[in-house]
């Protein structure tokens, strides 16, 4: 045309700019604009719709201003250039300047400001925009209704919605497609599946965007079963190869769990999306897959699609579940090259990662650089600190998170109850409650499970019991709780009631629950029952869980049965280091040095890293043999090639074997020299192995020290005055008994119980409680008189008056478990 010489006119002039425009050759648009001789109302909505849709809002609205006339073309423009910009507020601004120049609305403008009053969620503002449509009888227009069936739906009111849908007279598969989009947002999913048999019944044919809302309900209800058949109605439609349909596809397919048919989906499609990476790669992070996650993660960097924010949530979620901190360091550093470290969902996301990896210096520090900080990243923080184990500095952190005016949620709670927990903190755990009922969230399930679980752990059961009663809906976690809480005080019996009552209920216990269970069962040493678990445990093929295998070695062995503790161990598919703990433990509690040892060799020949609690059977191990030079060793070991700094625990350990072997100022010096003060079992332990040797000047010390810590301690007292007696002390002996009764001390009454015909039995000092007493004291009668005939005498030489009747009675249960 140029070198032609050719005058375009303006029909001509107005085509160029709009072959241009659609090039997206903006410049070429705007010489040709710059040259017309003539231009007219078309040719500048041509240009501005340019710039619009280039971004070029401000370029855009100049021309606009510039118009000698707008028509509504005009004004559409400029409505839709800001919203697809982003800038809605701008967008309805636009609309409502139109309405006060007098220019006529049509379906167009109705359609674009009411997407812009659905992004904005601006209910208000949409209500009176469907005045005016239907003031200017755009109501019955199936383009105008679509769009304001779908702001209703994004405002939250899908009853309008589903109201103005009614009330539509045609309808076509945008109204269809909106509106089931709407009952999947809302979360009325069973309606929308409704709205599609519905649409399937009247013949309208079915879009991508309608599969994909489908597909997003039947992820969100858990349906897999529907999500197949709507598969198999995708391949039949012609859909299969659909980019956005396939997506939707695997995606519903890794929210129900079936990551294997997810990736079958992935492997077909003839051609993915960064949007289809990002719901293999979240799929598999979700379902605790990390490395597979991490291996889609590297696939995608290949395919030159690169990746957004939801893309590196997904990673770094991975990196969590596998406790990966180089592989987390460097998504991190993909991170910071090409998304800004202002996006709050990755920041939050790398935060979480380094917490589960225990890099709390790298957590702390991108915290503390954070400009911007939500809930989610002060939860993050808080929960890194608290799973680490660093009780006050999690406290400290609620504290700042309350000063900045964040309010906390269910997740915060959460993990600063833990804290509470960990560090029988009662009173702040009390101070926390209190702000929890002024919240609205007491009766959350979810708090109420973390309420129930600290207030067991600071031994306020009773209160634990009253929440769990409490909570409108009692879920898995918090039966759990309250199970594993009474368990864990040694109220076993408890356990099982709630235990049963949870059967009752209809409510299948998972792995943690028969953990628990057991434990109660191992307390009570009622190995009936705990077979009967054992059993169930077996059907529901939970056997290979490792801690439940634990549990079961460790309920046989407190159960005193270490052939069954001992096949388990033997049998079990997986062992950790709990799993070894509790067969060493079994060995040493039941005096069985010599396998305890050996088993501990066979755990590092296994390459399994010992614990504190490891060396604590082992160190026992060493006292029942004598074998003092060993233990020691031992000792010395933990800190030398595991860096195991030695608890209370061990070194209470070290005193008993010291003292076993007659060396009681090496054990008495061990005391001396703890980094920490010594406890009451540390005490006793002296104290019992001076009376095994005689030591009456420093068992003198250990009462003394014991009483410090419990002045109503009657043992001390007891095996003190054993001590004087055996010395031949019997003055020291009467002032013992004088001051025991001056103080009005007795010894805690002895408790025995067994077990028969699934019932437990349980009989005290001098207990006559029991329905079939009178049938039982007569058989103990028989059984005292044989005895004594046999010429059984009980050596009462030593023990004070108190006891002599109390030894009989205790002679008479033994008996009487005996005679049950």
């Amino acid at each position: 045309m140029i070198l032609c010489g050719f005058q375009p006119t303006t029909f001509v002039s107005n085509c160029l700019i709009q072959m241009y425009v659609e090039c997206l050759h903006l410049d070429s648009a705007c010489k040709v604009f710059d040259k017309m001789s003539q231009r007219d109302v078309i040719s500048y909505n041509s240009i501005i719709s340019g710039y619009a849709s280039c971004g070029e809002m401000g370029i855009a609205r100049r021309f606009f201003h510039e118009m000698p006339e707008r028509d509504v073309v005009s004004w559409n423009s400029m409505i839709s250039g800001f919203l697809q910009n982003g800038e809605c507020q701008k967008s309805i601004g636009v609309f409502l300047e139109m309405g006060r120049f007098g220019v006529g609305f049509d379906r167009a403008s109705f359609s674009v400001v009411l997407k812009a009053c659905a992004f904005l969620e601006e209910f208000d503002v949409g209500v009176q925009i469907h005045g005016l449509v239907v003031k200017f009888g755009f109501d019955i227009d199936v383009v105008t209704g679509s769009a304001l069936l779908a702001m209703y739906a994004k405002c939250k009111r899908l009853d309008d919605s589903l109201s103005v849908f009614t009330h539509l007279p045609d309808k076509n598969w945008v109204s269809w497609s909106a509106m089931i989009a709407g009952c999947i947002q809302n979360n009325r999913s069973i309606e929308g599946l409704e709205l599609f048999k519905e649409m399937q019944r009247v013949g309208v044919g079915v879009g991508q965007s309608i599969y994909a809302s489908l597909f997003r309900s039947c992820a969100g209800l858990s349906a897999l079963k529907l999500g197949k058949e709507l598969h198999s109605h995708a391949l039949k439609s012609a859909f299969g190869s659909d980019v956005i349909v396939g997506t939707a596809t695997l995606d519903m397919y890794a929210k129900c769990s079936r990551m294997t048919n997810a990736q079958t989906v992935f492997n077909l499609m003839p051609k993915r999306s960064l949007q289809s990476y990002n719901a293999l790669i979240v799929g598999y992070s979700r379902s605790d897959r990390g490395f597979q996650a991490l291996q889609s993660f590297q696939l995608l960097l290949k395919t030159g699609l690169g990746f957004d924010e939801i893309t590196l949530s997904g990673a770094l979620n991975a990196c969590a579940s596998i406790r990966g901190y180089w592989e987390g360091l460097q998504v991190h550093g993909l991170a910071v090259k090409r998304i800004s470290m202002s996006n709050i969902c990755v920041a939050n996301a790398i935060l979480d990662m380094y917490g589960k990896c225990r890099a709390l210096a790298e957590a702390s520090d991108l915290f503390d650089m954070m400009e911007r900080r939500d809930a989610v990243s002060w939860n993050a923080i808080i929960a890194a600190y608290e799973q680490n184990g660093i009780e006050e500095e999690t406290l400290a952190l609620f504290a700042s998170m309350l000063c900045s005016r964040v309010e906390p949620d269910d997740f915060t709670y959460g993990s600063v109850l833990k804290a509470c927990a960990g560090l029988q903190a009662l009173n702040t755990g009390m101070e926390i409650h209190t702000r929890i009922i002024k919240s609205g969230m007491g009766f959350d399930s979810f708090v109420g499970a973390a309420l129930v679980d600290m207030y067991c752990k600071c031994r306020m059961i009773e209160e634990a019991g009253k929440i769990h009663d409490r909570t409108e809906q009692k879920t898995m976690v918090s039966w759990n709780a309250i199970i594993s809480g009474f368990s864990l005080l040694q109220q076993s019996e408890d356990a099982h009631r709630f235990f049963s009552r949870m059967l009752e209920m209809g409510i299948k216990p998972d792995n943690f629950t028969y953990a628990a269970i057991l434990d109660a069962c191992a307390n009570l040493a009622t190995v009936g029952l705990g077979k009967q678990m054992h059993a169930q445990i077996i059907k529901l093929e939970l056997q290979s869980d490792v801690y439940i295998c634990s549990t079961i070695v460790d309920m046989y062995s407190k159960c005193g049965n270490m052939q069954d503790s001992q096949l388990m161990f033997e049998k079990a598919p997986n062992r950790d280091f709990v799993t070894w703990n509790a067969m060493l433990c079994g060995y040493a509690h039941h005096g069985l040095g010599e396998e305890a040892l050996q088993l501990f060799e066979c755990m590092q020949l296994e390459n399994v890293k010992p614990n504190h609690a490891t060396f604590v059977s082992v160190l026992r191990a060493c006292a029942h043999m004598g074998l003092v030079d060993l233990g020691l060793h031992y000792f010395d070991v933990m800190l030398s090639e595991y860096s195991l700094d030695p608890q209370v625990e061990h070194y209470s350990c070290m005193v008993d074997i010291l003292g076993r072997s007659g060396r009681i100022d090496e054990a008495w010096k061990v005391i001396q020299e703890m980094p920490f003060e010594a406890d009451a079992v540390v005490w006793r332990n002296l104290l019992s192995v001076c009376k095994i040797h005689g030591n009456v000047e420093v068992a003198e010390k250990a009462t003394s020290a014991l009483l410090q810590l419990d002045p109503q301690d009657s043992s001390a007292c007891i095996l003190l005055s054993n001590v004087y007696a055996d010395a031949g002390m019997w003055g020291n002996v009467s002032e013992m008994r004088k001051m025991m009764r001056h103080n009005k001390l007795k010894k805690e009454p002895g408790c025995s119980w067994v077990e028969v015909k699934d019932e437990v039995h349980t009989f005290l000092v001098g207990d006559k409680g029991h329905p079939r007493h009178e049938e039982i004291y007569e058989k103990l009668g028989v059984l005292i008189g044989e005895m004594k005939s046999a010429g059984y005498i009980p050596d009462i030489d030593f023990l004070l008056d108190e006891e002599v009747e109390e030894h009989e009675q205790l002679e008479e249960l033994r008996a009487c478990a005996y005679c049950l």
